[in-house]
């Protein structure tokens, strides 16, 4: 059977970071205590020291440049769209007149 993934809230990953930062807890000593792996704790603690403001954004939310980045591609996709029916109509038009 599959375990099911945990989820952590913001705040708890915040103060999990907190215990190694000002606490002087090692990295493996302070995700035994909380019963979370290593790793987990080891990447939160580079996203928040990465970008404090924009740490943790949560479940189906996106930091700042991934939803422009996101915005853009559903852009650059209707376009190209948008181009392929204009080439499609331009050559039916082309094709009628002759």
């Amino acid at each position: 059977m599959a375990q099911k993934r945990k989820h952590y809230s913001k705040q708890f990953k915040i103060d999990a970071v907190k215990l190694i930062t000002e606490q002087g807890y090692k990295v493996s000593e302070a995700a035994r205590n909380l019963g979370i792996h290593h790793s987990s704790l080891g990447r939160w603690k580079n996203q928040l020291e990465k970008d404090s403001t924009h740490a943790f954004p949560g479940k189906g939310h996106m930091t700042p440049e991934k939803q422009e980045l996101y915005q853009l591609r559903k852009e650059v996709k209707q376009l190209q769209m948008e181009r392929e029916i204009l080439k499609k109509a331009a050559a039916f038009f082309a094709n009628e007149s002759n």
